[in-house]
Parts: C-alpha cells; structure tokens; sequence
C-alpha cells in the first residue's frame, strides 16, 4: 500500500511540498485537507461518527466527510472522492470558504490545516465504510448547535470549530436545494 502523502500548504494556499500524513501530523505542518457538509431537503445534516479504529479523533461525532486531497487533485474532485469511499455516495458539491486551524490531540499528533469547506444535498441513506465510519444521522443544525454545547466532547476539533466561526457558510436554510 502506497503511504497517503499531505499536501503542505503556506497560509495563502500554495503548495509548498508534500509530506506522509502522519509525519505531518507529528510535525504540526499546515497542510491542506476539506470538510463536507451533506444536507437534505429538511435542512438536516448528515453526520458521521469516526470509526472508532481512527488514530485520532476515534468515535467523535462530525461533518458527513473529511480528509485530504491528493496532489493534482482539487478540492472539489477529493470532496467527492472522499464522499464516496467514506458514505459510498456521490453528490454535487460548492465550495463556500477556507480557513487555519491548529488543534493538538492526546495522543501527540496535531492537526494543522487549511480546511475548505464544501456543501452538497443527498435525500437517501449513506452506505458507510465501516473501516472509516462507526455509524451516521441526521441532525437539524439547530440540534447539532445545543449538543455541541451540551456535550462538546463528543465533537471533533474541526467540526466545533467550523460551528462556532462558521456558521452562516454552512447554515444553508434560506438559499435554495438545487
């Protein structure tokens, strides 16, 4: 198996080279990787819990998909890359912003990204990747807001993140579901 090489980025975007995705994330390199956002007709958005086999971050809830993308990918073709190995589907995709972030795990790694933010519709049910995902729902984006306050534990980094200066990119309830 070939090992995943990360992107690493500069804090416009460029790619400055490329790193194992371990390493970089036992470095605390920036690197570029994406998070999509799956809603369906009812403004619900699908959810992930990581399986609970994941070096970090294992049995969190989070947004329907994220990783990295490939170099000479964009991020658009890695989002759905990702949306079908992960959730074993595949939907049109918008890319709504970017942004850094640094968040240190208990086990020494730390991720440190230039996430890009994507938003798609899907009204059927995901068929998971268990060696990736441990289970999925839907949730209103209301109910996800209160339990990430409630129980913030049960989050991971990126998606807390994404919610709290994020918001008005993925709350998607007054433009339209073409």
């Amino acid at each position: 198996m070939v090992e995943e090489k990360v992107i690493l980025v500069n804090e416009f975007d460029e790619q400055i080279g490329l790193m194992s995705k371990l390493e970089a994330h036992e470095k605390a390199v920036l690197h570029r990787a994406f998070s999509v956002f799956v809603f369906n007709d009812k403004n619900e958005l699908m959810l992930q819990q990581r399986a609970l086999s994941k070096y970090h971050s294992p049995g969190l809830w989070t947004n329907t998909c994220c990783s990295h993308q490939r170099n000479g990918e964009t991020n658009l073709q890695a989002g759905k890359r990702r949306l079908q190995e992960e959730m074993g589907f595949v939907t049109t995709l918008e890319e709504k912003t970017s942004f850094i972030y640094k968040a240190p795990f208990d086990n020494g790694l730390t991720e440190h990204e230039l996430d890009h933010i994507m938003v798609g519709y899907f009204e059927d049910a995901p068929v998971i990747n268990k060696d990736e995902v441990e289970a999925w729902k839907w949730m209103s984006l209301e109910d996800v807001k209160k339990d990430i306050e409630l129980q913030p534990e049960l989050y991971t980094a990126w998606f807390k993140i994404i919610f709290d200066k994020f918001y008005e990119f993925i709350n998607v309830n007054n433009e339209s579901n073409s």
